[in-house]
């Protein structure tokens, strides 16, 4: 089996405004607070979606002033520096990343595939 996608992201200039109207669309409710780093949202603008209670994966939805508008995946993977890696020696480039978290066991990147399309990767370093 394939890496699974693990995590999604929506990210705006008004994090604020994005959980509003997607939680009055699908439902969902936000815990807000720190994204791993500030390179992904703002510091207390990150609302986390849990997976387990909208029966789908676990995702995020923030930003800010200074962020660009994307919305992005995150795809698992045992080692994400490899990972990395295998993505530019296939034509993709590396934009962000590994970021480690503040516990120092979770780690995030991203990378362009070979069309320009954002995606990210999750895992341990």
């Amino acid at each position: 089996m394939g890496s699974p996608v693990v995590h999604f992201e929506i990210i705006g200039k008004d994090p604020a405004k994005l959980h509003d109207y997607y939680g009055e669309l699908f439902g969902w409710q936000f815990h807000v607070g720190d994204a791993l780093s500030e390179e992904v949202s703002g510091p207390g603008r990150y609302g986390f979606v849990d997976g387990n209670t909208t029966g789908g994966i676990n995702g995020g939805v923030g930003g800010g002033a200074d962020h660009e508008n994307t919305v992005l995946f995150y795809v698992g993977v045992p080692n994400v520096e490899a990972a990395l890696r295998r993505a530019e020696s296939l034509g993709g480039e590396r934009v962000l990343g590994p970021v480690r978290a503040p516990d120092g066991d979770f780690v995030v990147a991203r990378f362009t595939d070979p069309e320009g399309n954002v995606i990210g990767l999750a895992g341990s370093a």
